[in-house]
């Protein structure tokens, strides 16, 4: 996952770099797909913590959800 984000920076920088309306519009989906990131990592946190996983399986829920994330993003960006 660590290329993979790094991949995405790199090509939300460009994209944003570039200006117009794709810029703003990358913009702003950038910061409502970080609020709703946490709040879904938040839950699978929560949800695995209660059915009474080991802290390194919560720590596994909740990369998954960013993981999941982050691949979307990056097929996405390199259209």
């Amino acid at each position: 996952m660590c290329w993979e984000a790094q991949a995405v920076m790199l090509l939300r920088t460009m994209r944003i770099a570039k200006g117009g309306a794709r810029a703003e519009a990358e913009t702003q989906r950038m910061i409502a797909e970080k609020v709703a990131a946490l709040v879904e990592a938040q839950i699978a946190a929560t949800a695995a913590t209660l059915k009474g996983s080991k802290k390194h399986r919560v720590a596994k829920k909740t990369l998954a959800v960013y993981a999941k994330r982050v691949r979307r993003n990056r097929r996405r960006l390199s259209k």
